[in-house]
């Protein structure tokens, strides 16, 4: 399913197909992580209608990076809270523009990103930094962060302050064979998590960042539930969407 926040149950087509997006609602965490701190995770923002919807990133002054399928409506509707642990503290700046990835499919999932403009500049601080962005993909079982203010388990409930979890690259042929009877894995998706399952990110953390030594590997994208054994959570590869970011951003 997507992992952002749902007001409603999503609907499954068949057995183990993939969940479709719903209507947005705030609230929800990481699942099996533990509670970080704003200055470890500067780049780290909470996306906003009336009150959280989704996680992203901060790439520059003036851009941030999320998933596509957080985003749908007029920019005027969003704005981004950067710098505090609680995602209902820090400083909120507007959405001036929205591009979402013109390829972006709602139904598969893939292309699974897009660029917020700001309106006005962020300002930078211990608590607010932009992060660089990835230019190769991470090899199979390299251990990377997740952090996010989305559910703590499938459906469960929330906790006001950033949660992180630390979960292993899954290689993309593992996690194809996963998800073959579901959706396809495709250049534009990393995976990673735990076989055994109890550590994954989940609705609310849609949109947030997948990092490892400062740089951003992936992006929160969607999976079927939240750290169910077998299957790892899926991220938009931002390594494969390089150039468009750059194109867009001039980031």
């Amino acid at each position: 399913m997507f992992r952002t926040v749902l007001l409603a149950v999503l609907v499954v087509e068949s057995l183990g197909s993939v969940l479709r997006d719903g209507p947005l609602l705030p609230d929800s965490q990481i699942v099996g992580g533990t509670q970080a701190d704003i200055r470890e995770h500067p780049h780290q923002l909470s996306l906003r209608t009336s009150s959280h919807i989704c996680g992203g990133s901060i790439i520059s002054s003036r851009w941030a990076v999320t998933a596509a399928h957080c985003v749908g409506s007029s920019p005027s509707l969003y704005s981004i809270r950067v710098g505090s642990t609680n995602k209902d503290s820090g400083t909120s700046y507007r959405v001036k523009q929205i591009i979402r990835h013109p390829n972006y499919n709602s139904r598969t999932i893939d292309f699974d990103v897009a660029l917020l403009e700001i309106d006005g500049t962020i300002s930078f601080g211990p608590s607010v930094q932009a992060i660089s962005l990835a230019s190769k993909e991470l090899s199979a079982n390299t251990m990377v962060n997740v952090t996010g203010w989305g559910a703590l388990r499938e459906g469960g409930s929330v906790s006001p302050n950033l949660m992180r979890v630390s979960v292993p690259i899954v290689s993309k042929s593992s996690c194809q064979q996963v998800y073959q009877s579901m959706n396809s894995i495709t250049d534009r998706m990393i995976c990673a998590g735990y076989t055994a399952g109890g550590k994954d990110s989940c609705q609310g953390d849609s949109g947030g960042p997948l990092t490892s030594s400062g740089v951003l590997y992936g992006i929160v994208s969607w999976g079927r539930g939240c750290a169910q054994p077998k299957y790892p959570g899926v991220y938009t590869n931002v390594a494969n969407l390089r150039s468009w970011i750059k194109a867009n951003s001039g980031v």
